[in-house]
């Protein structure tokens, strides 16, 4: 019964902040800091998750992996979030402006139908740029830092190369027409099941969960340390629907997670990583 329970920790966190987007106050939605602190309070609440019921005990936080991860939360909401907005949507509402398009039939829908529209269309684009990583070395190259994880925790979807993180975030739904609410849903849904997806909590939601949306063991398999190929597999961040329809798809659950001699990246060596072919070529001719 217990573990039973556990098992719905995902769910029930999906629908609290879907729910709470679907009853706010409009001052609230309005408000500059409530998707924010929705948002953290969301990576808080896994990360205390995981002391509670741990999945894998190599997979403990500690104090530098902590650290580490708290200023790449603070680097995606500050760095990564401002120049998404500043050089992907409002670019694209301009467009939308210029170009007439607008979705009039998506804004009257059903609030959760607006909800899931942006999300499936936000993680549509995000799965194909997620799989050319796996599938061009340039792109590979910004995306290896995050593989190179060697622990999964509630805020290690956070960590990259800043050039993949600015990829990994770019997406269409500015075209779209919905509630202001009803996007704060999304994105923040998105976030809770992609903080589940790299935590280190002992939770296996329902059937119907993992059918559509991305979870742990799934996302274990995406960082196992088998090796690179093993890793070209379950490309959902938070949406593992498309894996299903692209082919992608693969059951199982990895424990051990890395990348080359699953050596733990310093921050430096992240964000210097698709420097690393001409670093070594360069050191090589001066050797």
């Amino acid at each position: 019964m217990k573990q039973s329970l556990i098992n719905l920790l995902p769910p029930a966190t999906l629908a609290a902040v879907v729910a709470f987007w679907g009853l706010a106050p409009a001052a609230w939605v309005d408000g500059p800091w409530t998707i924010i602190i929705v948002g953290l309070s969301t990576l808080a609440f896994v990360q205390l998750m995981e002391l509670v019921f741990e999945r894998h005990e190599g997979w403990r936080i500690n104090g530098r992996e902590l650290a580490t991860d708290v200023f790449y939360v603070a680097f995606g909401y500050g760095v990564i979030g401002f120049a998404s907005d500043a050089l992907i949507n409002s670019p694209l509402r301009e467009v939308k402006e210029a170009w007439g398009i607008a979705t009039p039939w998506l804004a009257a829908s059903p609030f959760i139908v607006q909800v899931l529209a942006v999300m499936f269309t936000f993680e549509l684009g995000q799965y194909w740029m997620h799989r050319a990583m796996h599938n061009w070395t340039p792109l590979w190259l910004t995306h290896a830092p995050h593989h190179h994880i060697t622990q999964l925790n509630a805020m290690k979807g956070f960590i990259g190369n800043p050039i993949e993180l600015f990829l990994i975030s770019i997406g269409v739904t500015a075209l779209l027409d919905v509630d202001l609410n009803a996007l704060f849903a999304a994105i923040t849904a998105g976030g809770v099941i992609a903080t589940y997806a790299h935590a280190n909590v002992r939770a296996d939601p329902p059937i119907w969960y993992g059918y559509f949306f991305t979870t742990i063991r799934n996302h274990s398999l995406h960082h196992t340390a088998l090796s690179y190929e093993d890793t070209r597999c379950n490309y959902g961040n938070s949406v593992i629907f498309w894996d299903r329809v692209f082919g992608t798809y693969r059951d199982g659950e990895s424990e051990v997670v890395g990348q080359d001699d699953r050596k733990r990246l310093s921050i430096k060596e992240q964000w210097l990583f698709p420097l690393r072919p001409w670093l070594e070529r360069k050191q090589s001719a001066e050797s």
